[in-house]
């Protein structure tokens, strides 16, 4: 093997010596992290040039396809106002080959919070239109798509989910939680071929090299993402690791639930080389601006959304996972669905008994204090995502509650605090995926997507060092991988990035037009600026 010296840098290593000068790699290893004057004699060396260096981030909860698909749909999360939204979705109209797709938009760009077909019918009515929100957890139609997904006023609401329908009963074109599933992304994937999906995996890694990202968890994954997963791997495109979650739907049935949980385990048993499936996926409620994250006190309008996994139907499978070894990912945005899901880990620990587990619970943007130390005593890993708490998206979000809860949104230090293992992620494509713009996010709590709008709930801010730590040693560690990457460590794999910038001399704000000049993966150079 070829051994390389890496000299004239700041490594940042997020391991007990957090900085080093130099480091040796030998093959796919780290060998030698430290002071130059005592490293080993190398074949070659690289000078850095003084640049800092980051262990390669891990996306620790991300949708792969999804993202790749966003990448070339329509952009509407900095459209502002419904005459932005309706401009742009013209503009795609006359380059469109009979469908419209979009994602990222807001509800309070919408007048009223209230988008209805009939606006997106006056600007374009003969092709069906699809707008993803922001948050993923909804679907904007027009009437050509309601008509293309057959859905009349005598469609019945999937468990789960809503049909948003106007006082005569008729369907107004929002498609909320497993109704967007079942119907809208249901259909989109049913028409995808299978280039269109090499396309989007292709976009996916250019995206996340050029971010110096090197890993990734992804967090609804089914037999679709897999097999283009593996072609591209078998093509030699797929540079990344990625461990994935099995998405497991509540069907209404126990055994058509637990045969899920079953097919995941034997997904996870095959040899998969590098997307290897680790565990499942449960979403257990909606989202607080859409006002369907299931709380415990009522919404401002006095509304409630009752959680997607019932516990009679949740129990049974989060246990059955357990005891088959699966990782249970959790998503809990809710203070009633995060006790909901402890609940569940807890009566899994109780049936199974003491066993190797590492479960966890994705995004907690509102949980109740204690939830921090319930987690830490149950070993539960907190998994959130700093681009959530971007102020620009803030507005809304504080508005659906009303109340102080507001005050407690996406509370980072909680889990710091309570010890437990917080990890931090993007949730692309419902966020940005940029590593770096994650980070100014965690450091700052002002806004990557508007940096004119000022910070808000600053005293969750974290130093840089801790936000890195979460986003890289961390993110490993929380798929049980920490012992061979997420560190510039010796013994650990080769994976960094190269930044322009020296954020930690600079300043948070140099991560907002920072760029990652080199990406190494496992001792190789994946991308270089």
């Amino acid at each position: 093997m070829t051994r390389t010296l890496y000299r004239n840098a700041r490594f940042f290593t997020a391991d007990d010596t957090a900085w080093a000068d130099a480091v040796v790699v030998d093959g796919a290893e780290f060998v030698f992290v430290g002071t130059e004057s005592d490293a080993p004699s190398s074949d070659s060396v690289v000078d850095l040039e003084g640049r800092v260096v980051l262990p390669g981030f891990i996306d620790a909860h991300t949708h792969l396809l999804m993202m790749g698909e966003a990448l070339g749909q329509i952009g509407l999360t900095d459209a502002g106002s419904l005459d932005e939204i309706q401009r742009r979705v013209t503009a795609a109209r006359e380059t469109s080959s009979g469908v419209v797709r979009g994602r990222g938009w807001l509800f309070d760009a919408i007048p009223g919070g209230a988008p209805t077909a009939a606006m997106i019918d006056a600007v374009v009515a003969d092709v069906p239109v699809y707008l993803d929100a922001n948050d993923y957890h909804s679907c904007w139609v027009n009437s050509a798509a309601l008509g293309e997904l057959g859905i009349t006023r005598d469609t019945p609401d999937p468990i789960g989910g809503r049909i948003e329908r106007d006082a005569d009963g008729e369907p107004t074109g929002m498609l909320y939680e497993t109704a967007a599933q079942q119907f809208a992304w249901a259909h989109r994937d049913a028409t995808t071929t299978d280039e269109q999906r090499d396309a989007a995996v292709q976009r996916v890694v250019e995206a996340y090299l050029a971010a110096g990202v090197t890993g990734a968890v992804d967090m609804a994954f089914d037999a679709l993402a897999l097999e283009a997963l593996e072609r591209a791997e078998r093509r030699g495109a797929l540079p990344l690791r990625i461990a994935a979650h099995w998405f497991v739907a509540n069907t209404g049935d126990d055994a058509q639930n637990l045969a899920q949980v079953a097919e995941a385990a034997e997904r996870a048993g095959a040899d998969s080389g590098t997307v290897r499936v680790i565990g499942i996926k449960l979403v257990l409620d909606g989202t607080i601006d859409a006002c369907t994250a299931a709380m415990r006190a009522p919404y401002a309008d006095g509304s409630h959304a009752a959680p997607i996994w019932p516990a009679d139907r949740l129990l049974p499978v989060v246990a059955a996972a357990d005891a088959a070894g699966l990782q249970v990912a959790l998503h809990a945005i809710g203070d009633e669905a995060s006790a909901l899901a402890l609940d569940a880990i807890e009566h899994a620990i109780t049936v199974n008994g003491d066993r190797p587990r590492r479960h966890r619970i994705e995004h907690l943007e509102y949980a109740a204090p204690g939830t921090a130390e319930r987690m830490a005593r149950l070993g539960v890993t907190a998994s959130m995502q700093p681009v959530h708490a971007d102020p620009a998206i803030f507005a809304n979000w504080a508005a659906q509650l009303g109340d102080d809860r507001a005050d407690r949104a996406f509370a980072w230090p909680e889990y710091e605090d309570a010890g437990a293992l917080l990890a931090f992620s993007t949730d692309a494509p419902t966020a940005p995926h940029a590593a770096l713009a994650n980070m100014y996010v965690a450091t700052t709590r002002a806004s990557a997507l508007d940096p004119d709008v000022p910070a808000v709930h600053p005293q969750f801010a974290l130093p840089l060092e801790r936000a890195v730590v979460h986003a890289t040693r961390d993110a490993a560690l929380s798929i049980g991988d920490g012992d061979w990457r997420g560190r510039i460590a010796v013994g650990q794999v080769a994976d960094f990035a190269v930044l322009d910038v020296d954020p930690f001399s600079e300043g948070s704000a140099s991560l907002l037009t920072a760029r990652v000049l080199r990406t190494v993966i496992a001792g190789k150079t994946a991308h270089e600026a």
